[in-house]
């Protein structure tokens, strides 16, 4: 799991206890875990897929760009999102943020 230090903001990725991937992004990794893990403040898609484990995260510069790189990481495919988890492909609007 990769996070910039000097980053706000996230985006981050959770694996479902389904298999399933829910990404968003929030400015406390450990908190928004723990939300979605124990919390009705949790996403109402987790909240029905406990429990979640992250998986993965990205430092982003602002909360803007946070937000549209989970606008992008929602339209991947699954492969897509597996080989950029796993660390074999890195989008170039991941690198620009």
């Amino acid at each position: 799991m990769s996070q910039t230090s000097l980053a706000q903001w996230h985006l981050y990725v959770l694996r479902c206890a389904d298999g399933s991937f829910y990404a968003g992004i929030t400015t406390d990794l450990e908190r928004r875990l723990n939300e979605h893990n124990s919390s009705p403040k949790g996403a109402r898609y987790t909240r029905a897929r406990r429990p979640v484990a992250l998986v993965k995260a990205w430092g982003m510069l602002d909360r803007s760009a946070a937000t549209k790189a989970e606008l992008a990481f929602k339209r991947l495919s699954r492969s897509q999102k597996v080989a950029l988890i796993d660390g074999q492909w890195y989008p170039d609007w991941l690198l620009s943020s």
